[in-house]
């Protein structure tokens, strides 16, 4: 049987039987109806790890502090994220149209033998009908009877799509996105591009960073320990990896970062999130 809903006094006594100090109860029931008792209760799991206890006396403000810190970098990741999906979509559509043609990608032999173009061609028309109001896909609708270059159709691609899509090219093209891109191999573009994916959709469902194992798993990167493969660190080190621009890195996103860290250095650790000691200058690039 389901637990019946609590209202927020019955939630800041079940805080407090667990071990919560709350000494402004006003605040503490503001936050629960801003974030919710269930997410927020995410945030007391490192602090039992690290005690070894399930109850211990623990301030709520701390808690709510972990969260802010969460939230916050969360933004900032999802932001350079963000920068690398779009030069992504550029550079994709870029290359395929000016060698294969606006509708190149129609083409199932302008994708290596692992491409199932049946779902791939499914997966379009079901991006185009959902989102068959937006402006420029209605003008393609009626003007070019429902065809769209590929420069037109990527603005609806999601970050999967554009890895996938990558992942199926054919293995020349690879090459030379890897390459000439990204300077790096194949197989390392084709991982890193499905970590930030991943860490791409924690990202834009609100999900946490902090104390959290991630589930893909980055090709070999500096300063990844086995040991730290599945951590927000590695995917950080990914996105560096990819990230387009080195001045912007190291002069807008790191020293943002570093701020923020600093910020909450009482209430975060670092081993939470698979951050090594001297952080800043591993992921200097």
């Amino acid at each position: 049987m389901l637990k019946k809903p609590a209202t927020y006094k019955e939630q800041i006594e079940r805080l407090r039987a667990h071990g919560c100090v709350i000494e402004d109860e006003a605040f503490c029931e503001e936050v629960l109806t801003r974030i919710s008792y269930y997410r927020l209760s995410a945030y007391f799991l490192p602090l039992r790890a690290t005690s070894g206890k399930r109850k211990l006396e623990v301030d709520f403000v701390k808690v709510y502090n972990l969260y802010e810190f969460d939230r916050k970098l969360r933004h900032l990741i999802f932001s350079a994220i963000e920068e690398l999906e779009v030069y992504l979509r550029a550079q994709l559509s870029y290359f395929h149209t000016h060698k294969y043609g606006a509708d190149g990608y129609l083409n199932t032999a302008n994708f290596n033998n692992r491409h199932n173009h049946a779902k791939f061609v499914e997966r379009i028309d079901e991006l185009v009908k959902r989102n068959n109001k937006l402006p420029f896909v209605s003008h393609h609708l009626t003007k070019y009877d429902g065809k769209f270059p590929l420069w037109v159709l990527t603005e609806l691609f999601t970050f999967g799509m554009l890895s996938y899509f990558y992942a199926d090219m054919i293995s020349s093209d690879q090459k030379h996105i890897a390459h000439d891109i990204f300077d790096t191999s194949v197989s390392k573009a084709k991982s890193w591009l499905y970590c930030c994916t991943d860490l791409r959709n924690l990202c834009a469902h609100y999900g946490r960073l902090y104390y959290s194992v991630l589930s893909a798993v980055p090709a070999k990167l500096p300063n990844v320990s086995k040991e730290n493969e599945n951590s927000l660190f590695a995917a950080v080190m990914a996105l560096r990896k990819l990230y387009l621009s080195q001045s912007k890195w190291n002069n807008e996103l790191l020293p943002s970062m570093v701020a923020l860290f600093d910020e909450y250095v009482e209430v975060i650790e670092l081993e939470h999130i698979g951050f090594p000691q001297g952080w800043e200058t591993a992921i200097r690039r």
